[in-house]
């Protein structure tokens, strides 16, 4: 019973034991982690004042310290930044080793900023070592991490050294697209070290490619900036690259004159380098700050053990308890020797998929710019398309040739819907789609759908059937252009593929949550149906049921893309059940706020009889580059009995509008010399009551924003039907009566 006893006080003291040492352990951890973020922070202080072996010596210190608690987070940035300081030793190989740790550090624990920084700094070294390719792939990763963690001023300094890159490579027009940017962000936040540093770039850029005038202005901008703000490094390449302009515009004396400031500079810069480099002193800083760190780190450690001092039987324990801790971390060496060389091959691995990854993001913008231009660029020759078919169609064709011209018509039509169509799906993608909730009648919206979808089903001899659930309220506040489109897509898919037989539209309550109510939406026909196979396929981009389908039922294949798309966008979702032979019904969810707000009625006016107005005094003005589109417009307006005035550039229309008195400017966008958009804030300086619209081809939402601030009244998109374009011009020229 005595020796139980005895055992058991032995044992409550040994876990008493147990307990004191962990809680001060966990004290000196913290100490060690607290110490190790002062010698970091001391290390970036030596940085950037330039005492490079002082900020050597201190992240050593603070890389056995982080090592020792385990902090990943801090080796990640000590084996940043001393890779930094190889890069300034020049030990670019040892530079490159050190800064792929912290790569894989950074990555597995998901320290996006850092990593960027070390991206940065990795690119810097691969440019100096002239392997530009993979410089520019890390600088653009650098960019990307950058921009994602909102840090702009890095992002900017990122983008500059993508440019070093791009024109490394002698790829002047990318690097050029660089400089641009990083000058406009400079110039907006006041980053006068990367505007000055970019500004000199850009002038290398232009004395490349023989624009010497403009190379010495960018070059003396870029003087200024530097002699003003005391930059010497910037100064010194700024005498370089004056120079090298003057030499190749002719001008010896001057050239020479720069070269030796240059040369003179150079030096004065070469001998404070040196002394930051002196190997003595070198010497001198790592033993005095070696000693300084022992004697510190001593100290402290002696104060913590003091506080935490325990009986000669807690010592002995304590190393008892440290030694079997020991051999078992030894037992476990073998294993996780061989674990951490396989997690080195996966970390590489993990390092080439990522940039994989990067470059994959980057070809989907590429995709989705490229596809945006193009369209855009195809609107125009479409405008002369429909534009000289409705005109000849006007004019009392011969009876031979009315076919044919309906059947151009036809297809300019066509072309244009599916040019929209992948618009808007690239759009989707983008996510360049925002919701714009208004107050509106959701059975009177879906009457109307129908309503305007009628006359097609009549075609096919089809019966179009709404069934609004009477458990639904009637008003709500949401996306009503989307829930139209929506609808006019899946009624006008079954019209396509229903013939002899009736389509049902339902709207009905599927449950309700303060105030939100989740509405089920149904489009059922009995038309040709679905094969099981295509089902699961209907929702993507250009599908189809079959080839056989898409030809004799027509169709881009793009219609049901994009109401997923929208649904996605409005948070519902969308299903369909089909049998071959016996119909479809596409049926989706949305929930959408119910509001007893008044729908306030929108007054719209409409041309009635022209003749009836006295145009005598109305005066157009057409600002057209290209001469087709130029006769199209005139010839609509003549067609209209109104008179215009046509120019063909934007600077031309500033001096007429100077000169003389027009009610109307229909100004293009795209022109050579200024742009509409600059020609309008250019009139609005002097006139802001002026009706000007803007007559463009580009997608008018990506737009919105900038013809707003410009100062536009209102957007005409080409090519645009006669009729909407006589509405919109008697808004603007016809005072509704009150």
């Amino acid at each position: 019973m005595y020796i139980s006893n005895k055992l058991s006080v032995f044992i409550i003291l040994f876990f008493c034991l147990i307990s004191s040492v962990s809680n001060g352990q966990e004290r000196i951890a913290e100490t060690i982690i607290v110490k190790t973020d002062q010698l970091i922070l001391r290390a970036q202080n030596d940085i950037d004042t330039y005492h490079f072996f002082d900020a050597q010596q201190n992240l050593d210190s603070a890389l056995i310290l982080a090592k020792k608690s385990n902090n990943s987070q801090s080796l990640g940035i000590i084996y940043s930044k001393l890779g930094k300081l190889q890069f300034i030793f020049e030990e670019n190989d040892e530079a490159i080793k050190t800064l792929i740790k912290a790569i894989e550090i950074q990555r597995d624990i998901n320290d996006y900023a850092n990593l960027a920084t070390t991206y940065n700094t990795i690119g810097r070294v691969y440019l100096s070592i002239k392997d530009y390719n993979n410089a520019l792939d890390y600088f653009i990763s650098a960019a990307t991490f950058y921009e994602q963690e909102n840090l702009l001023k890095l992002e900017t300094q990122a983008q500059l050294n993508t440019g070093k890159a791009y024109l490394a490579l002698e790829n002047y027009e990318k690097a050029t697209n660089r400089f641009q940017n990083v000058i406009l962000v400079s110039k907006q936040f006041q980053y006068n070290k990367l505007l000055c540093s970019a500004t000199l770039h850009m002038a290398q850029v232009l004395t490349h490619t023989n624009q010497l005038d403009a190379a010495l202005e960018k070059a003396q901008i870029a003087y200024d900036i530097a002699n003003n703000n005391n930059y010497k490094s910037l100064l010194d390449r700024s005498y370089f690259v004056l120079s090298q302009v003057y030499e190749k515009r002719g001008d010896l004396q001057k050239s020479n004159d720069n070269l030796k400031k240059y040369i003179h500079l150079s030096d004065s810069l070469l001998s404070v380098k040196r002394g930051y480099f002196y190997p003595q002193n070198r010497r001198t800083s790592l033993k005095n700050n070696f000693t300084d760190y022992i004697s510190e780190t001593e100290a402290e450690i002696q104060k913590r053990s003091n506080k935490n001092t325990f009986d000669q039987l807690t010592t002995i324990l304590s190393i008892a308890l440290i030694t079997i801790l020991s051999l078992l971390t030894l037992s476990l060496y073998k294993n996780n020797n061989i674990r951490l060389k396989s997690n080195n091959v996966l970390h590489k691995k993990n390092a080439e998929l990522i940039i994989a990854k990067e470059n994959a993001e980057l070809a989907s913008k590429t995709k989705a710019n490229f596809l945006s231009t193009v369209t855009h660029e195809l609107r125009t020759p479409l405008y002369a398309v429909t534009g000289l078919t409705n005109m000849l169609l006007d004019e009392s064709p011969k009876p031979e040739q009315i076919p044919h011209l309906k059947s151009l018509k036809f297809s300019g039509e066509y072309l244009l819907t599916f040019i929209n169509d992948i618009l808007q799906i690239n759009k989707i993608e983008a996510n360049k789609v925002d919701v714009d909730p208004e107050i509106f009648n959701l059975k009177k919206k879906m009457s109307n759908v129908i309503s305007a979808l009628n006359n097609s089903a009549l075609d096919n001899n089809i019966i179009l059937h709404l069934d609004y659930d009477k458990e639904l309220p009637l008003n709500y506040n949401a996306d009503q252009l989307k829930i139209s489109q929506i609808l006019i897509n899946l009624i006008g898919n079954a019209i396509k593929f229903t013939k002899d037989g009736d389509i049902r539209v339902r709207a009905k309550k599927v449950n309700e949550e303060n105030g939100t109510y989740n509405i089920r939406f149904e489009v059922e026909d009995n038309g040709i149906g679905i094969s099981k196979e295509k089902q699961d396929h209907m929702f993507e981009s250009f599908s189809q049921g079959s080839i056989q389908i898409n030809r004799k039922y027509g169709g881009t294949g793009l219609g049901l893309s994009i109401v997923k798309g929208l649904i996605d966008i409005l948070k519902g979702n969308i299903y369909l059940k089909s049998a071959l032979g016996k119909g479809t019904t596409f049926y989706f969810d949305i929930p959408m706020e119910h509001t007893d707000e008044i729908i306030k009625e929108k007054k719209t006016n409409y041309f009635k009889d022209i003749s009836e107005i006295d145009l005598t005094k109305i005066k157009i003005l057409v600002v057209e580059d290209n001469k087709i589109n130029q006769m199209i417009t005139k010839k609509i307006l003549n067609k209209m009995k109104l008179n215009c005035d046509v120019v063909d550039n934007g600077e031309e229309a500033v001096d007429i509008v100077k000169t003389t008195k027009y009610d109307v400017v229909l100004m293009d966008i795209h022109m050579p010399g200024i742009s509409g958009i600059e020609a309008t804030k250019i009139i609005r300086t002097f006139d802001k009551e002026l009706t000007i619209f803007a007559l463009t081809a580009v997608t008018i939402e990506d737009k919105m924003q900038e013809f707003d601030d410009a100062g536009f009244t209102d957007i005409i998109s080409k090519p645009f039907k006669q009729e909407d374009f006589e509405k919109k011009l008697y808004n603007a020229l016809i005072t509704p009566e009150a």
